[in-house]
């Protein structure tokens, strides 16, 4: 499949499946879905009218420090653009993935109106979250990012202390240098406040079925994402492999997210061509 063959976002069934307990001992019940879905699906994130494939392509494997799986291979340019060929218009990097240069090399050949780009501020401080942007623009070759949060937040008075540099995300959306802000929570605390916050458009969230690397079990953080989900908030999952800890169980992670009803998308980070093809076809097969 390429990118011009994109299958229309599917509806979630009335069905439920019964899961495992998760790790914290719950037992979660979610919809089965009634139709095929695909990675390469288009779907609209919330109400920021944003649309971008089922899959995004993580950029950030063990990443930290300016580098990742991804960038230290070398191949990651490649990595995007076979990606996208194949259908996953959604690039997901963050400043401390290092991984900008490489997806702006990955948008000067895919064009870069054609794909969707979310990456993610550290800076708690107002002046350098604005210097930050403006970096990540040239960074990146472009001039507006579609996505920008404010990364590996765990404060449950984030939306209070971080007051400043929120306000920077909004003139920098007046200003058309981004189309959309959020936040990327690390703990339940954040996630709640995230939650009540009109300020927030996206959120990144950890989801897996057994809450591995998880802000709490998987009910409740899906309880959580419910509430995001009626303000119409778009939501992403991340660490939907447990952060390798489901690695030899990936097809019951990818139905779990698929069937949980509360994603929009989903990031992984394949390292390789082969990895990214054995997902996109997990996500049809489950």
């Amino acid at each position: 499949m390429n990118r011009r063959e994109f299958l229309t976002a599917a509806g979630v069934g009335l069905g439920t499946a019964y899961l495992k307990p998760s790790a914290f001992g719950s037992v979660v019940d979610i919809p089965t879905q009634q139709k095929k879905v695909q990675a390469t699906d288009t779907v609209v994130l919330g109400k920021t009218g944003i649309k971008t494939s089922r899959l995004a392509m993580g950029t950030g494997t063990v990443g930290f420090a300016g580098g990742s799986n991804q960038t230290r291979s070398g191949k990651l340019v490649q990595l995007l653009v076979s990606g996208y060929d194949s259908g996953l218009i959604f690039f997901d990097t963050a400043d401390s993935y290092g991984s900008h240069p490489e997806v702006a090399a990955a948008l000067k050949q895919v064009g870069r109106s054609k794909a969707i780009v979310m990456t993610k501020c550290d800076d708690r401080d107002p002046k350098g979250a604005k210097e930050d942007i403006d970096r990540y623009l040239r960074e990146l070759g472009t001039d507006y990012i579609d996505i920008c949060l404010i990364h590996c937040v765990t404060e449950d008075d984030w939306t209070t202390r971080y007051r400043g540099v929120m306000d920077v995300f909004e003139q920098a959306k007046e200003q058309g240098k981004i189309r959309a802000h959020g936040v990327s929570c690390h703990s339940i605390e954040a996630l709640r406040a995230a939650a009540k916050s009109p300020w927030v458009e996206v959120d990144l969230v950890r989801l897996n079925p057994v809450g591995a690397h998880m802000d709490a079990d998987p009910q409740t953080v899906i309880g959580v994402i419910k509430e995001m989900r009626a303000q119409g908030k778009g939501i992403i999952g991340m660490k939907i492999l447990g952060q390798g800890a489901m690695r030899t169980r990936q097809d019951e992670a990818i139905r779990f997210a698929l069937n949980s009803g509360v994603l929009d998308a989903f990031t992984i980070g394949a390292e390789n061509r082969s990895e990214q093809q054995d997902l996109i076809r997990r996500v049809a097969a489950a």
